[in-house]
């Protein structure tokens, strides 16, 4: 990375003064208005150590374009026995310290859904911006989920975790469902992609078309 850079209260560089790693510098704070003004921008936040949080708008961008988007053979077959119902911020708390559990176990210890990034979403949560989708048992128990950023037509997913198989499956299904149904968008903002998103449809654009997409969310 280049030098650090920090960043002025509600500010960000213009996208194009990223590194090559996508990094344009970092703050102490996190907030609701830093958050909706880095997603309308192309950015986004990396929690680091609880302390600092990391500002990038990487070359290359994981979307889900939902003309692309597929179900998997055997993801069909498990989503006719998946006894779980959807449901829309019923449990936003507990399916982003869901995530961040089971990042942290996947992670050895550490993971980039830290404190401060809890408290600062649960804050965009009830600010009406960060949204969260759920499966969940027939007895009202939450079975896992995906939580993200919803602005406009604009849909950027950060996490995704289960407690029972299939559950996140489910849920980004049925996200997709509504979101494409019930909010006219068209397309998703996956950050980086894997191999499981890459199952989906998921694929990377560069950061100049990613750009594109997303200023057409809020025309």
């Amino acid at each position: 990375m280049n030098k650090l850079q920090v960043l002025p209260k509600n500010y960000f560089p213009d996208v194009e003064t990223s590194d090559e790693d996508g990094f344009l510098g970092w703050s102490h704070d996190l907030t609701c208005d830093m958050l909706f003004e880095a997603y309308t921008s192309g950015i986004f936040p990396w929690p680091f150590e609880d302390k600092h949080v990391l500002w990038f708008a990487p070359p290359e961008r994981a979307v889900l374009e939902f003309c692309d988007f597929r179900i998997p053979g055997t993801v069909r077959r498990e989503l006719k026995k998946m006894p779980f119902k959807f449901s829309i911020n019923q449990h936003f708390e507990e399916v982003i310290k869901g995530c961040a559990y089971s990042r942290r176990k996947a992670e050895e210890g550490g993971t980039w859904i830290t404190t401060k990034l809890i408290d600062a979403f649960l804050e965009f949560h009830e600010a009406g911006f960060a949204w969260s989708f759920e499966a969940v048992c027939q007895d009202g128990k939450l079975a896992g989920g995906l939580y993200g950023v919803l602005i406009g037509r604009f849909f950027g997913g950060e996490s995704m975790f289960y407690k029972k198989s299939g559950a996140s499956k489910f849920a980004l299904v049925k996200t997709v469902e509504w979101l494409r149904n019930e909010r006219g968008v068209t397309w998703l903002d996956a950050q980086m992609q894997n191999d499981f998103l890459a199952r989906f449809g998921v694929r990377n654009v560069e950061r100049e078309d990613y750009m594109k997409l997303l200023e057409k969310c809020f025309n």
